[in-house]
């Protein structure tokens, strides 16, 4: 698998997404961009930090209200990007950084969901209504309690890897009891799960449920669709956001496929270590649209 250093652009904080919507989300504390990052390889692995630690690991939740925000140090962000040309000759992704595990925060929904119908699939029965508004709740709105629920259904972790193993990921460790937005992942175990959704080859997902899984990412939020969305057009994504409580630092990631000069292109970038959530999708998407470029410069 070819792995590949190159340098971002200047730090920029994008208003708008590739689309031309309006980012309108809330976001907490602007802070200072990332300045400082200047390619895509990863300085060094954060420190681990215990689950214990994460008062809301399965949220996507910030420091919660009256608490006092921790004191954080600067520059200590990392992003891995994993790019494949579906329209290319070539078979594996580029994977530019560390090819090293991330939180998954809930872009983990998409496997739960991916979960799901395959074991509806092997029950030769399709989800019923309070399964697809569920799933529909979970992808679209990134709701939690509807991912909660989900992951309860499926089985929980042990469910979780017992479908990933069919669908050919191979670095993807399901979170810890309920903690499901503590899913351990690669960005090339993501586009192992994005090929099985969007690519043209066989897969354990039988159409109906590729079809399922496509259309609910094509209808994100306006207020969430942001991330690899900047890198192209016609674009179907989920994102993730994740404070880690014990340090305040900001888990963002975003996976999907997009379209650029005509290829269709499937994009995963995970970050860590970001000193505020606007840093976060500031840097995932710069990484994203270099990721891109560069794939499409080959």
């Amino acid at each position: 698998m070819p792995y590949r250093p190159f340098p971002l652009p200047h730090a920029k904080t994008p208003t708008k997404t590739a689309t031309g919507r309006r980012r309108r989300f809330a976001l907490a504390g602007a802070g200072v961009l990332l300045a400082s990052a200047t390619a895509l390889v990863s300085s060094g692995p954060l420190p681990a930090i215990p689950a214990a630690a994460v008062t809301a690991a399965s949220r996507d939740a910030a420091v919660p209200p009256g608490s006092a925000a921790p004191v954080v140090p600067l520059n200590k962000a990392r992003v891995t990007a994993a790019v494949l040309d579906l329209d290319g000759t070539g078979l594996r992704p580029t994977v530019y950084g560390d090819d090293t595990p991330y939180d998954t925060a809930s872009i983990i929904k998409v496997d739960i969901l991916a979960a799901l119908l395959l074991q509806a699939q092997d029950t030769g029965r399709p989800l019923d209504a309070t399964q697809q508004a569920l799933a529909r709740a979970m992808i679209e709105h990134s709701d939690n309690a509807a991912a909660n629920a989900l992951w309860r259904q499926i089985g929980l972790a042990p469910g979780l890897e017992a479908a990933n193993k069919r669908l050919g990921l191979t670095s993807t460790e399901g979170g810890p009891g309920f903690l499901w937005g503590l899913t351990r992942t690669t960005a090339s175990d993501q586009i192992r799960l994005l090929r099985a959704v969007f690519g043209p080859g066989p897969t354990a997902l039988d159409k109906t449920s590729r079809s399922a899984i496509r259309t609910l990412m094509t209808h994100i939020a306006d207020d969430q669709s942001w991330g690899v969305s900047a890198a192209g057009s016609g674009w179907a994504l989920k994102n993730g956001w994740l404070e880690r409580t014990a340090t305040g630092l900001w888990d963002i990631n975003s996976i999907g496929q997009v379209t650029m000069n005509g290829h269709r292109y499937l994009v995963a970038v995970l970050s860590d270590g970001n000193t505020s959530m606007n840093d976060g999708i500031s840097l995932v998407e710069r990484t994203a649209r270099t990721a891109v470029s560069a794939a499409s410069a080959r």
